[in-house]
């Protein structure tokens, strides 16, 4: 390992973590809305489908997390072994 090499912490940066379930349970309510969507669920949300949009938000909100997780990396002092 290089002096000037910086070890950041990586997959266990708990934005990877928050990032991924967020975006594994947009998944879902994409998928529930483009597929899953009656009448009735539809008439619950007056006629907005709720599972879509949600779902379509928290992949937007975990691709975020996960955007920033790599772009600004923790760094870890080289003191801490």
């Amino acid at each position: 390992m290089a002096a000037t090499e910086k070890r950041t912490v990586g997959l266990f940066d708990i934005r990877f973590i928050i990032g991924g379930l967020i975006g594994v349970y947009g998944v879902i309510l994409t998928l529930l809305g483009l597929f899953n969507a009656t009448e009735e669920e539809l008439a619950k949300g007056d006629g907005l489908n709720i599972n879509l949009w949600a779902g379509l938000g928290m992949l937007v909100v975990g691709l975020a997390f996960v955007a920033w997780a790599r772009l600004r990396p923790v760094v870890v002092p080289d003191d801490a072994d």
